[in-house]
């Protein structure tokens, strides 16, 4: 036996290390947070750009595969997601976007009451230590600093802007502000130059002030029940296999793959598929590891007669200035995120929405394998590229685990471009960067197209590049859906599973539906509403 705590919270990652840090503000709480992953006080996660050095680490990334996906002409698709302290959020581009009011408000519609745009404001204000100041939208002096880094990105960002604004698309000064439909430049979690995760902005002040045990390389396998009662944990760490218990609540924050993945282990879920696999089924839920929803983004490469990022941190004498400048002031492009510039879009004049998140990067890889690229190691040329992805997927896709054994990953099947309404949006995506790379003053710049080549010319051509190349933008979400419906949703509007007592799910695996932009900042959020009804629920 290892103890006995109010709450186990499992998984320190970008939603864990909220809940864990929340719950334990209120004295005499002990929270347990249990950590798969090691450490991450490395260099290479704390330099903001060093995430390019994670992507294939082993040690800090669970590296799943997908199954062949159909839509991609039967590729699969590499995910990295974090096996570390501070989850994906120490090994993603630190984009900060909390997605728009609509994406919330579908939430509460789809019978979530209490996840509204209006409710969920001030969960993202009170997180928050924002550089843009706009009162009633964004927030001073929370846990987690968002940089604005309008004044340093590269100067190519503002030619970008300048041709979408030339088509006639808007301009958003803040994409998290009251304006947020348009192009302009993306904020980061960063903090003097370092990378700003839950894990350095929540657990660390929130373990120094007490209440928190957290333990790492400490993977569960399975949550204890007493009838339907989750009262603990069991895992395996340092090779030895622990339990835990819980006096008040089991919180699993593992995300859209590891959330789901210990539902099943512990038998909850779809009942034959679990019998299939040797688990005794506890519960009947067939929504784990269902609907899942994620990004699919291509990305296309154009030469510059301008010097790019490439010319910066491509040779040595460029890598030694940026390293000089980032040793200096903690500035310079180490500081930074490539995903500099970028925005939010209608494919069609008459949408009724935004539904295209654009990106433009100053940088290119182009000769080099995906498992070779480095962020530090970019073309030897001056190049850039423009990406895109659709807002809100109507795919969806599904997790299974494969054996009962937790060290197994289990079998992914993401499903992309499994709709109509996918393709359609696919089509616009890529009928808008068409349009903004022969838009002035971007188009003044472009020495060619390198990829994809002057091959790919048609309409057909187009769609059937996307799907041979088109990837995730590592959003996975929704495999433990929130809804009130136990036949298709995992947990109930307060993110308690349905039909199981003192057992929730807070991370990005409980997202009805997708948000329109990157997932960090909302599961943030998530951690903190989830922290906040733990607390209500215990008085």
């Amino acid at each position: 036996m290892s103890g006995e705590y109010d709450y186990i919270v499992v998984g320190a990652g970008t939603a864990g290390c909220v809940v864990a840090s929340r719950l334990a503000e209120r004295p005499g709480t002990r929270v347990l947070l249990l950590e798969a992953g090691g450490s991450d006080m490395r260099l290479m996660i704390q330099l903001p750009i060093g995430y390019g050095r994670t992507f294939f680490d082993s040690s800090v990334n669970w590296m799943y595969d997908t199954d062949p996906v159909p839509g991609l002409g039967g590729r699969s698709s590499y995910w990295p997601r974090g096996k570390v302290v501070g989850g994906s959020g120490s090994i993603n581009a630190m984009v900060h976007v909390r997605g728009f009011a609509h994406d919330f408000d579908d939430w509460r519609d789809a019978g979530n009451p209490g996840w509204g745009w209006d409710d969920v404001l001030p969960m993202f204000i009170r997180a928050e230590d924002s550089d843009i100041v706009e009162p009633g939208w964004r927030g001073q002096g929370g846990p987690q600093h968002v940089t604005d880094i309008s004044g340093k990105v590269h100067p190519l960002c503002h030619r970008f802007i300048a041709a979408g604004q030339a088509l006639g698309l808007p301009v958003s000064p803040d994409f998290n502000g009251s304006k947020g439909e348009g192009l302009g430049i993306f904020q980061i979690t960063t903090r003097d130059g370092r990378r700003a995760s839950t894990a350095n902005e929540y657990l660390r002040p929130a373990i120094r002030r007490g209440g928190i045990d957290l333990q790492t390389h400490a993977q569960a396998t399975r949550v204890l029940f007493e009838g339907k009662r989750a009262v603990g944990i069991e895992y395996r760490q340092h090779g030895r296999t622990k339990t835990a218990k819980a006096r008040a609540e089991v919180v699993l924050c593992g995300g859209s793959i590891a959330s789901p993945q210990l539902l099943q282990l512990s038998g909850v879920g779809d009942g034959a598929h679990l019998t299939g696999l040797g688990i005794d089924p506890l519960h009947q839920l067939p929504g784990v590891g269902a609907n899942m929803q994620d990004h699919l983004a291509v990305s296309y490469f154009y030469g510059s007669s301008e010097p790019t990022l490439n010319d910066e941190l491509g040779p040595l004498l460029g890598k030694a200035r940026a390293a000089l400048n980032y040793a200096w002031n903690r500035g310079g492009p180490l500081s930074m995120s490539v995903n500099q510039a970028g925005g939010f879009v209608r494919g069609t004049p008459g949408a009724e929405r935004v539904n295209l998140q654009l990106y433009f990067s100053p940088v290119s890889y182009t000769k080099t394998p995906l498992s070779e690229r480095r962020l530090a190691n970019p073309d030897p040329f001056s190049a850039f590229l423009l990406s895109f992805n659709a807002c809100r997927p109507t795919s969806r896709g599904w997790l299974k685990i494969r054996s009962k054994d937790a060290a197994v990953q289990p079998q992914i099947q993401p499903n992309y471009l499994d709709t109509e309404h996918d393709i359609a949006e696919a089509r616009q995506g890529i009928e808008m960067l068409n349009r903004i790379a022969v838009a002035a003053p971007l188009v003044d710049i472009i020495t060619g197209r390198l990829v994809p080549g002057p091959e790919v010319s048609s309409e057909d051509d187009w769609i059937e590049d996307f799907r041979q190349r088109a990837d995730t933008v590592y959003h996975p979400s929704s495999t433990c859906m929130m809804g009130p419906d136990p036949a298709r949703a995992v947990v109930d509007h307060r993110l308690r599973v349905h039909g199981l007592e003192a057992l929730r799910v807070a991370d990005s695996s409980i997202f009805p539906t997708v948000t329109s932009g990157n997932t960090n900042a909302p599961t943030v959020m998530v951690g903190e509403k989830a922290a906040q009804m733990l607390r209500e629920d215990a008085t």
